[in-house]
């Protein structure tokens, strides 16, 4: 329970801390740290504006994939508590669940009959089919060297000793944080402030969203942040009790965001074709992992 409550409490804050430290770095004032809230209540308050040539399928997509984030944050531990749903095999439910809020965005995209939203949810399938295999393997590391299958138990199992599981332990960081950028379509993917429709994969895909809809979808960006987010502080917080943990817990957040700003200020966005050689990385990323596992396990001669 307490996981759900502070991944819903640092997600308000997350996508403000980003624009805040991409404010800093260059040099400007920027808007304050509840400015995006303050922008997903106002579009919260209008209301929805349909096409009659959409069906159910995009009036329902907006609060489907934010119902299988919620979903997916319910499955997430907090060191040695576990999350509201738990059981063996449950990152495989996580990674589908999301995908199921994915899948109806881009049919919902494809929906409108648009061909701009036919053409980003068309990347967003493509992007999201390669980072699924680099989950499946981090994890599936994990699993295998700690003979567990959930996420709490995966966590509060591993023991970081040796200098091949700090080496582990560092890469795993690098490509959660990579896959929440490339999950959000945030830099060096994606632009979020790009507004060329040729170039442009989540945005041009919720072009006809409006009011209450797009809010859930923006807010949607902050409450992934913050899942991912609460994956990476399972690395550090699994041995601490809880009035060291939930700092700790917050400080590896506020960093997340930090980084993600500084990756978005000094990375410029990839051309298109190399998006997907940049996922393919983050798989050889996972695959060392795995070669690490293998390595401290002893399976590796």
């Amino acid at each position: 329970m307490i996981a759900f409550v502070l991944i819903f409490l640092v997600s308000l804050f997350f996508t403000g801390f980003i624009n805040r430290t991409k404010s800093i770095v260059s040099g400007r004032k920027g808007p304050g740290i509840l400015q995006p809230v303050r922008d997903i209540l106002r579009l919260m308050k209008k209301g929805s504006v349909y096409s009659e040539t959409s069906s159910v399928i995009f009036r329902i997509a907006p609060l489907i994939y934010f119902s299988s984030i919620v979903m997916a944050v319910l499955v997430v531990p907090f060191g040695s508590d576990s999350g509201l749903i738990s059981f063996d095999g449950d990152f495989v439910f996580f990674a589908y669940i999301l995908a199921l809020g994915k899948f109806f965005m881009i049919i919902a995209a494809l929906d409108t009959g648009s061909s701009f939203e036919g053409m980003g949810a068309s990347r967003e399938a493509l992007f999201s089919m390669l980072a699924e295999p680099v989950f499946f393997v981090l994890i599936g590391s994990f699993s295998l060297l700690t003979g567990c299958t959930s996420f709490h138990n995966i966590f509060i199992s591993l023991n970081f000793s040796s200098y091949i599981s700090y080496a582990t332990g560092a890469m795993a960081t690098f490509v959660l944080i990579m896959l929440a950028m490339t999950e959000n379509s945030r830099l060096p993917v994606d632009d979020p402030k790009t507004h060329l429709e040729l170039t442009m994969i989540h945005e041009v895909m919720i072009l006809d969203n409006s009011g209450f809809d797009l809010g859930l979808i923006l807010y949607s960006t902050g409450l992934k942040f913050a899942m991912y987010g609460a994956l990476i502080s399972n690395f550090f917080i699994d041995s601490f009790p809880f009035y060291i943990s939930i700092p700790v817990f917050l400080a590896v957040q506020f960093s997340f965001a930090v980084v993600a700003g500084l990756i978005e200020s000094f990375m410029a966005r990839f051309r298109m074709s190399h998006n997907a050689q940049f996922i393919f990385a983050l798989a050889s990323v996972s695959l060392m992992i795995f070669i690490g596992v293998l390595l401290m396990t002893g399976k590796l001669i």
